[in-house]
């Protein structure tokens, strides 16, 4: 178990650590108040880490990088609780190590480094808004479980082959361009603190799993990792069925019976 489980374990790691220094990072070299554009870099860093390293690491560790997805798998059946558990852990010390890491390159808070805030007297249109905790945190479930039920349909049950990590980084993606600007919709392992973020994975992750169909059990998929429960294959490798070919000899047979 710990020979299968440690590259799985490391991959987590890779992975969170990416997003959270190439994210988090793009965030402080945009700053705030940049508007719109400075809000689409930040979502497109984010997006592109994440299918970037789901396409190095799917077929290791299924590429989570995120609590919420994992919680997620995890109440889909497709993974232990323990394995779950140590997905977690992965993804907890590799955002704290990204972070450690910006604190070293980049500086402190000054340099717009730390937690995203909740959006206060925002400007729309001829009006402006005040994000409440409770408005935020239904906001954050929302999009955590739109992001959780495209990991369930496409990497989980197959449905996009080998372009479930597009279709998870794209999500991520749309996700930090809606609410990027009005409760910054980072990951939670890029978060530190709030309840408005920590408590959103088992929130969101619930029904994500459960408006999936029975078809959708992870017996079929092809995006599973080695080992993992109900996967009849190795790695994330799409099934390649075709038509059964006839032999030359069974082909001339049937030409003369003609």
């Amino acid at each position: 178990m710990p020979n299968r489980i440690a590259p799985k374990l490391l991959a987590e790691f890779i992975g969170t650590f990416a997003l959270i220094f190439i994210g988090a990072g793009t965030a402080a070299v945009v700053g705030d108040g940049v508007g719109p554009p400075g809000i689409a870099a930040i979502a497109f860093a984010h997006g592109l880490t994440v299918m970037a390293f789901a396409f190095a690491y799917g077929s290791v560790s299924s590429g989570h990088f995120n609590p919420s997805v994992t919680v997620g798998v995890l109440a889909a059946g497709a993974m232990s609780a323990g394995e779950a558990f140590g997905y977690i852990v992965s993804q907890l010390i590799g955002g704290v190590a990204g972070a450690l890491l910006l604190k070293t390159v980049l500086g402190g808070a000054a340099t717009g480094l730390g937690m995203p805030a909740l959006a206060h007297n925002l400007a729309l249109g001829a009006t402006t808004l005040t994000v409440t905790p409770w408005a935020g945190f239904v906001i954050e479930a929302v999009l955590a479980f739109f992001l959780v039920t495209v990991v369930l349909s496409t990497a989980v049950a197959g449905r996009a082959g080998n372009l479930a990590p597009l279709a998870i980084g794209m999500t991520l993606t749309l996700n930090i361009i809606m609410g990027g600007a009005l409760t910054g919709a980072a990951p939670p392992s890029t978060r530190r603190g709030r309840w408005v973020r920590w408590s959103r994975p088992a929130i969101s992750a619930m029904p994500g799993c459960t408006c999936q169909p029975r078809s959708l059990a992870p017996s079929s998929l092809p995006f599973c990792t080695p080992g993992s429960p109900g996967s009849p294959m190795k790695g994330w490798r799409p099934s390649r069925a075709g038509p059964p070919r006839r032999r030359p000899n069974e082909l001339r047979s049937r030409l003369r019976g003609r």
